[in-house]
């Protein structure tokens, strides 16, 4: 087999490639069309224009990093479909950190596989959802998150 050269493969397609990372390209849209809905989350009554999503999406990866997130570092997102995880897509790109999407239906040991395997530096985490109460089994496989510093 011939060594990689490139890290995309691209099929026949009338539209060119785009050359910039996904958080330059977002602010370009962003200020292009500062006012027109970016994201809509029906079940969280979300509609966010471009401008009000960016705004979040810096908030976002500024923590990120004041967690002490660095580009190259792994970071889980486990939860359902919502606002949140749209937001955590477009954070961990902009600040260059890669996101680990971990199944929502995925239970004690499965996540413990998933953990180790990734090498996620952190987690953000709904709550629960449906029957899956994930703050619970995040505690029962780190119990010190209970007492920790953020970030520890």
């Amino acid at each position: 087999m011939a060594a990689l050269t490139k890290s995309y493969s691209c099929g026949a397609s009338t539209r060119p490639i785009i050359y910039e990372t996904i958080g330059n390209h977002f602010d370009e849209v962003a200020a292009q069309f500062p006012d027109t809905e970016a994201l809509v989350v029906c079940h969280q009554g979300v509609r966010w224009t471009y401008a009000e999503f960016r705004e979040r999406i810096d908030a976002l990866a500024a923590g990120l990093l004041t967690l002490g997130i660095k580009p190259g570092e792994r970071v889980g997102v486990w939860g359902p479909n919502s606002s949140e995880w749209a937001l955590m897509q477009m954070a961990t790109a902009r600040i260059g950190a890669i996101l680990v999407s971990i199944n929502p239906a995925y239970r004690l040991y499965e996540l413990e596989y998933a953990m180790n395997k990734s090498g996620c530096r952190a987690i953000i985490s709904a709550e629960q959802f449906k029957t899956s109460k994930y703050l619970e089994m995040l505690y029962a496989l780190a119990p010190e998150l209970n007492t920790c510093v953020p970030g520890s």
